[in-house]
């Protein structure tokens, strides 16, 4: 039988220097640190989403920059534009999609997020493609 997932619990991304990181995730973007395990024998950084969490893991190397991403949902997206903006953060527009207004930002390692405001929730029915290409 298959599993029934009901969401996505945490997405990883690799970074290289842990202060710097901090400073984007928690004060840049204003996220809430929590402990990682007490068990690891490696250099974790872990932000709690509520039901969601992210988690920093301290590497020699970034990650090779990539269309890989995760996506943060925001309420007023002409805001977050403005707020990254104002802090000199690059910004990407991209692809629209229907009922949504989003972009891309990069944190120091590279590492691609979406900032993205939905105006409904997205139907596959109304707003998808009649083929999977």
């Amino acid at each position: 039988m298959t599993p029934e997932f009901s969401q996505i619990d945490h997405v990883s991304v690799l970074i290289t220097d842990v202060e710097r990181s901090r400073r984007f995730y928690g004060e840049l973007l204003g996220l809430k640190e929590i402990a990682p395990p007490k068990t690891f024998d490696f250099v974790a950084v872990w932000y709690d989403f509520g039901n969601q969490q992210l988690h920093l893991l301290l590497k020699d190397e970034p990650d090779t920059r990539s269309p890989r991403h995760f996506a943060l949902k925001v309420d007023d997206v002409e805001a977050a534009r403005e707020y990254f903006h104002e802090k000199g953060v690059e910004i990407k527009e991209t692809v629209k999609i229907p009922s949504a207004d989003r972009f891309f930002i990069w944190d120091p390692d590279g590492n691609r997020i979406e900032i993205i405001k939905w105006d409904r929730p997205y139907d596959p029915v109304l707003d998808g493609s009649s083929s999977s290409e």
